[in-house]
């Protein structure tokens, strides 16, 4: 069975919601690149929202993941996306809530 252009997206939202970091999941060499490519890359906002949830996972740990997430706050066309990013962009309020603790 072929994937028609309507299955497209529908596609890649399961590839980014199947990315996220777990325990069974696979680790941030091979998610965050993906993530990171989806949220600057796709046409279709709402798979770059799903790309920030992904991402935002990593911001504690690694300056590429916060990098992505404030420059998709500044720069991204779609107003949720940009609003969803300044939720995990350092100093948002999912970014002070996840926070790791000492």
């Amino acid at each position: 069975m072929a994937m028609g252009a309507s299955d497209a997206p529908r596609c890649t939202r399961w590839r980014v919601t199947g990315a996220r970091k777990g325990p069974a999941g696979p680790g941030e060499a091979v998610v965050l690149p993906k993530a990171m490519s989806l949220l600057q890359c796709d046409p279709d906002a709402h798979v770059r929202a799903m790309a920030i949830e992904v991402v935002g996972q990593f911001v504690h740990s690694t300056a590429l993941a916060a990098a992505a997430i404030s420059a998709a706050q500044q720069s991204d066309e779609n107003p949720t996306v940009r609003k969803k990013a300044g939720w995990y962009v350092p100093g948002g309020p999912i970014h002070r809530r996840t926070k790791p603790r000492l």
